[in-house]
């Protein structure tokens, strides 16, 4: 069973956290599943970039991104080679080691 390693976020998981998972199940439902609450404006639908991650290790164990996942990376914040949505990143046999950005370009954020 993979393991998914979120790296320390300062609001989310501000000690980080490491969780097995099922394959199958992408980064951000594993997230929200294990306490790690994502930002996921659009409900998870590649219609925004507000759960935006950088997969750190791992990120060729991932099937590539889909054009319109990547027309919605072009407007991350803080936009890397490694950056995936992680509403759109299934999760296959190897473990991830995911950094959360800071911030996000969603000026409005249900949690403040």
């Amino acid at each position: 069973m993979p393991q998914l390693i979120f790296l320390p976020h300062e609001e989310l998981c501000p000690d980080g956290k490491v969780v097995d998972v099922e394959p199958g199940i992408t980064i951000c439902d594993a997230a929200l599943a294990n306490g790690v609450d994502i930002e996921h404006a659009c409900e998870k639908s590649c219609a925004c970039t507000t759960c935006h991650v950088i997969v750190r290790e791992g990120f060729d164990s991932l099937e590539e991104s889909d054009e319109l996942e990547d027309d919605m990376l072009d407007k991350a914040w803080g936009l890397e080679p490694e950056s995936r949505l992680s509403c759109q990143a299934v999760v296959a046999d190897e473990d991830l080691v995911v950094e959360i950005p800071k911030y996000t370009i969603n000026q409005v954020s249900e949690q403040h």
